[in-house]
């Protein structure tokens, strides 16, 4: 998704206490970052606007997040919509960080040691050109990255409205060695598909549904 510059997004991310600049430097050590480091930490990748995550992360305090975006306009207006959500709750952030890097160089900014139990990717850049297919936050390339932070039995939550990347990021996961426990082609027809989550619905999401797109979505686990 395209985004207009917002000259405020900068200054607001740089004062803001659940926003790390830094990321690299919180490499193997993200755990010490939350107020309750002895907590499962659970990743969002591509957190756009944040409406899953501020959703998700509020309800959920028992568990750390990090989510990650690469545009600072996007992570402005996930910023300010986890200030929301948690202001309604009546309740502190100090279960989330939002930073900004290139997924693709992800092993620069997450190790072995952080053990992130579950990663959760929703309605990614499909990238449906062939020789752009490796851009695929799915794709058995960024899989194999995954692997070296994600915890054994650690697992990834995806949805897609894209049908062709879901087809093929089922063929991504096997040919990573992960297990695919869970998949439907039409995740508002299943009852509690998540089992321990609700189903929070991004913006994404809602404007496909309304148009009669159904969502694909899988839950695959790590061997």
């Amino acid at each position: 998704m395209r985004i207009r510059y917002k000259k405020w997004a900068r200054p607001e991310l740089e004062a803001s206490k659940f926003y790390v600049d830094d990321p690299e430097n919180w490499k193997e050590n993200w755990r010490n970052f939350f107020a309750k480091p002895e907590q499962p930490i659970h990743l969002e990748l591509g957190c756009g606007k944040g409406q899953f995550i501020s959703k998700l992360a509020v309800e959920h305090q028992n568990i750390n997040y990090i989510a990650i975006d690469l545009v600072d306009a996007m992570l402005g207006l996930a910023k300010r919509n986890v200030e929301q959500s948690y202001k309604d709750a009546n309740k502190e952030v100090d279960n989330l960080v939002l930073t900004r890097f290139d997924i693709e160089r992800i092993l620069l900014i997450l190790g072995e040691q952080d053990k992130i139990e579950r990663i959760y990717i929703n309605f990614c850049n499909p990238w449906p050109k062939g020789k752009h297919r490796k851009k695929r936050l799915t794709h058995t390339r960024q899989l194999e990255k995954y692997k070296q932070f994600l915890t054994p039995g650690g697992e990834v939550y995806f949805k897609t409205d894209d049908i062709d990347l879901f087809n093929s990021s089922l063929i991504y996961f096997e040919e990573s060695g992960f297990e695919v426990i869970k998949k439907t082609y039409d995740l508002h027809k299943e009852d509690n598909f998540w089992e321990d989550i609700d189903n929070i619905e991004t913006e994404h999401e809602k404007m496909f549904s309304e148009q009669g797109i159904h969502i694909n979505a899988l839950i695959a686990r790590r061997d």
